[in-house]
Parts: C-alpha cells; sequence; structure tokens
C-alpha cells in the first residue's frame, strides 16, 4: 500500500505538483502500527488532480477532496488550503488555496497528526510530532480552545487518539476540554456515536472511559451511569451501549436496538440456563455473561450442549402434529411446539418423532 502511495506522490512530482503523505497513516507507520487509511496532501488544485488522474473523483459533502483510486486503493487527496470561516463549530465554510505545506498543516488538529512523508519515503516533521510519539503526549497544533471552537469533534478525537495509542493529553488541551466540552452538546450524534464506538471497542477502553469520565465530556455526551462500564470485562461496543442509559438521539441501528434489548433482558437471566442460551442465542449470552463475569468457555460449552439450536431442529412439523390431532391450524401449534422444545431442551423428552408423537398424544389429543 505504501509503495502504491509513494508511485502516487511520483505522478504529482511528474506534473511538477508537490505532494505528500500525511496524518495518520505517518503516524502509524513510525508508531509500527498497521494502517489502511492513506491521505495525500498537495498544492495541485482539485480542477489539476482530476487532469492528472482521469478517473478521479470529487465528493460532493468533502469540497476541495479528491479520491483517487491507484492499483484498487482509495486515496483521499487534498489541496493545501487555509480555513477561514467555520460553521456550527463543526466544518470550514470558507477556504483558501495556498502553495505551501507549512500553513497547511498549521490547520490540522493534533500535532502527531501533521508529520509527512514524501515521494522518497522521507520523513518531514515541521511541527515536532516525532517528539510527541517518543513522549506518548497528544498537543493540539496552535491553542486548543481555538483547535476546539472550530470543531468541536475535535475534543472527541483527543480522546480517542490518547485511549487507542495509550498517550497522554496535554495539559492545556485538558484545560480546553473541560472549558468548551459544551460545545458537544451541539455536535451530530452520528459523530459522537462514530467516535465513542471506538473508543468502546479498543483493548485500552477502561483509560478512554476514565478519560471521558475525568474530563466530565460524559454529561456532554448524555451517557448516564457510565461508572457501570468502568473495569467492565467486554469486548463488545453494543455491548457497552446496553449497559447505558443514553439519549434516544444517538443513530443505532434497528438490529443494535434488538440486541441492546436483548442483553438487558439476560442479565437478570442465567446464562448457562439451556432455555435462555437456546431464546437469545451465543452472542447475546456471551455479552451479558461477560459483564457478569462468566467464563466464555463455560458458555460456547453449554450452548454446544444444546439438543436443539432453533424449531427447524425439532423432529416435528406442524403438519405432522395437525394430522396426528386431527385438528385444523391454529394457536394451539405454537403452545404445543414451545411445550415440546423445553422438553427437549431440559431433556426430558427425547428428541425423536416416536417420542414427541407419544407425548403430544397424552398430552394435547
Amino acid at each position: 500500500m505504501l509503495e502504491t502511495a509513494l508511485k502516487l506522490l511520483k505522478e504529482f512530482s511528474n506534473h511538477s505538483f508537490k505532494a505528500y503523505i500525511v496524518g495518520g497513516f505517518v503516524r502509524d507507520y513510525l508508531l509500527g502500527i498497521e494502517s489502511n487509511d492513506i491521505d495525500i496532501t498537495t498544492n495541485a488544485t482539485p480542477k489539476e488532480i482530476k487532469e492528472i488522474f482521469q478517473d478521479s473523483c470529487l465528493p460532493n459533502e468533502d469540497y476541495g477532496s479528491v479520491v483517487v483510486v491507484m492499483k484498487g486503493i482509495h486515496f483521499d487527496i487534498t489541496t493545501f488550503r487555509k480555513e477561514i470561516q467555520y460553521e456550527n463549530n463543526r466544518r470550514p465554510i470558507e477556504i483558501e488555496y495556498i502553495n505551501d505545506l507549512y500553513p497547511d498543516l498549521l490547520r490540522r488538529d493534533f500535532v502527531i497528526n501533521t508529520i509527512c512523508m514524501d515521494e522518497n519515503g522521507d520523513i518531514i516533521d515541521y511541527l515536532g510530532g516525532q517528539d510527541d510519539l517518543h513522549n506518548h503526549i497528544i498537543r493540539t497544533v496552535g491553542d486548543a480552545k481555538s483547535r476546539f471552537a472550530e470543531d468541536s469533534l475535535r475534543m472527541l478525537r483527543a480522546i480517542r487518539f490518547a485511549t487507542i495509542l495509550n498517550f497522554q493529553l496535554s495539559d492545556d488541551l485538558i484545560d480546553a476540554i473541560k472549558e468548551e466540552k459544551y460545545l458537544l452538546k451541539e455536535l451530530s450524534y452520528f459523530r459522537k456515536k462514530e467516535e465513542l464506538d471506538k473508543i468502546f471497542n479498543c483493548s485500552n477502553r477502561d483509560y478512554g472511559v476514565k478519560l471521558l469520565i475525568d474530563l466530565e465530556v460524559y454529561q456532554e455526551l448524555e451517557l448516564y451511569n457510565i461508572h457501570k462500564i468502568v473495569n467492565c470485562e467486554v469486548d463488545s461496543s453494543i455491548a457497552i451501549w446496553a449497559l447505558l442509559d443514553v439519549s434516544e438521539k444517538y443513530p443505532f441501528q434497528k438490529n443494535e436496538l434488538e440486541i441492546m434489548k436483548q442483553i438487558k433482558k439476560v442479565l437478570n437471566s442465567n446464562n448457562l440456563d439451556p432455555m435462555v442460551l437456546y431464546q437469545y442465542g451465543l452472542y447475546v449470552n456471551s455479552c451479558a455473561g461477560r459483564i457478569k463475569g462468566i467464563d466464555l468457555k463455560d458458555i460456547n460449552e453449554a450452548y454446544s450442549n444444546l439438543v436443539i439450536h432453533s424449531r427447524d431442529d425439532i423432529s416435528i412439523d406442524s403438519k405432522t402434529i395437525m394430522e396426528l390431532l386431527n385438528r385444523k391450524p391454529g394457536k394451539y401449534i405454537k403452545e404445543i411446539y414451545g411445550d415440546v422444545e423445553r422438553e427437549i431442551l431440559y431433556k426430558r423428552l427425547p428428541n425423536k418423532l416416536e417420542d414427541i408423537k407419544n407425548y403430544i398424544k397424552k398430552h394435547y389429543e
């Protein structure tokens, strides 16, 4: 991937333009972390980029950013710029294209994200990003309050980077978050959830949760009962969300809401019970079990030992039940199925056709 990116940079150079890899990829490369997201910055304008790369496209939502595909890899390419005016503490609405890399770096969020790589693979570090990587610290580019006033999402990004990289936040950044955290109330719930999912899915989640609590931003984020997820042995963000009482404005998908609802239900059940495992499945019970400290091996073993895992596994069908009882379709079939599957799950009834027939005759004929 890096080899392809360097070839792309050389293509800019062949057309007398300057271009560099910038941001997260270079940061992760220096930390020895694998990354699949490469951003390019250049002094070529979007129009000039499209002239160089005929199959490039200009996304409507990202004005001035061009996507180029080379060898099946998507590269986001942005022209050197100054961001003059912001809207709603989030998005720049007035920009000015420039011809110099240095002032373009000054508009960026954190110093560790300003390190660049040129077409030869050489590192360009005007602002001391490598020192911050060495010192495991996150600092904003310039005044922290100004950076957050421009874009309030940067507060959550700072916490997310600190969590994932296990870095410290600088003192002025911490002070700025505490002063400007009220701006998070106006941030879209989609963006909030996007950043929080990354924090909740991180193996270093407890540190991120501690930052959310210590910086008191959880209140602006409407993460009620956040203390429930401190030291919680769960590796699923859905399970974490299930423990929190959060605003209904968070854009959960329908299946996410259903899983969260089921996890909450089985928290008060025995997650090794055959009926509970059968009704709610392995994933939901595993999430609830981890929350309660149950060994996952026990849950997996109990689930594997279930006689049946769905009604399709029961050795009788609706047609046979109707013929057996000489009755027309009705609600009684659902009742019989529920009774039979319960008896089979608790191993009081063998899952064999003749045994099931005899049971139904005895209790329902």
